[in-house]
């Protein structure tokens, strides 16, 4: 490995250590050992949280798989100026963790959409809406929202995935559903009651 790279153990002191900030700029650049480097230190930290999520150890793993193999590919849209590496790829674990929980739980298409359904420019724009509105959500409020709503938990499961009271989870979740209520009205996205 390469010797300009050298592991912290400290997960919250990644952000300012330079080994990361130069194995970051030499992935992005292409270079496969930075690439292992960053594998090696952040493996445990990203199969933790995976872990926290699925709730199963192989299925973690096989995430953890992906979030690096993703690594290699998107690497490259990583800007350092806006969020520190580590928030950037909890980010990226947690979201291929709960596509792993929406695959799990598909439903038939039939159920989500009508036999008769035309995708149009306007859905287009209301799922890019929905997508806007979900990130601009607090983490917790956007994990809920995800976990209920794409994935099909009760709250009482949430609670448990999540280490909270159900309590809690059901404030976070009307308070999410606000937000993105409010979001979707004023980007015109909110979806539209039939008629009777």
């Amino acid at each position: 490995m390469n010797s300009t790279f050298r592991v912290s153990t400290a997960l919250d002191h990644n952000n300012r250590d330079e080994a990361i900030n130069r194995a970051v700029m030499a992935a992005k650049a292409g270079d496969m050992e930075a690439i292992r480097f960053l594998y090696m230190r952040y493996k445990d930290n990203v199969y933790g949280y995976v872990l926290s999520i699925v709730r199963e150890q192989h299925e973690a793993e096989d995430c953890t798989q992906q979030v690096f193999m993703k690594l290699i590919s998107a690497i490259h849209k990583y800007e350092p100026r806006t969020v520190p590496f580590t928030a950037w790829i909890l980010r990226v674990a947690r979201n291929i963790a709960i596509d792993h929980l929406r695959q799990r739980r598909a439903l038939p298409c039939e159920e989500v959409f009508e036999a008769s359904h035309q995708t149009d420019e306007s859905s287009r724009e209301c799922r890019w809406g929905l997508e806007v509105a979900l990130e601009a959500l607090p983490e917790e409020q956007r994990d809920v929202v995800m976990l209920r709503h794409l994935v099909g938990l009760s709250p009482g499961e949430i609670a448990t995935r999540m280490g909270r009271t159900e309590s809690s989870i059901h404030g976070l979740h009307h308070r999410g559903r606000l937000t993105l209520r409010r979001q979707l009205a004023e980007m015109d996205c909110a979806p539209v009651a039939k008629a009777a």
